[in-house]
């Protein structure tokens, strides 16, 4: 049976949220293996005149466990 492990991410965009799930997909991947799935949480942007000027989301990010690492 395979183990899975879950890490919660907040990562951020100036562009779109979309922007800001990708980004952090692509940073997270840099230094994990085995990325299986993303569950968005939450999303969230801060306001700045009457414009968006930054988009947050929160990922719940699922990737397997490597057994045999020494």
């Amino acid at each position: 049976m395979a183990a899975q492990k879950h890490l919660i991410l907040t990562g951020t965009s100036t562009i779109s949220w979309k922007d800001a799930i990708n980004q952090t997909i692509a940073d997270a991947s840099k230094t994990i293996d085995y990325i299986t799935s993303v569950k968005i949480l939450d999303q969230r942007a801060t306001v700045s005149g009457k414009k968006i000027s930054e988009y947050f989301v929160d990922l719940d990010l699922t990737f397997m466990i490597e057994r045999d690492r020494d």
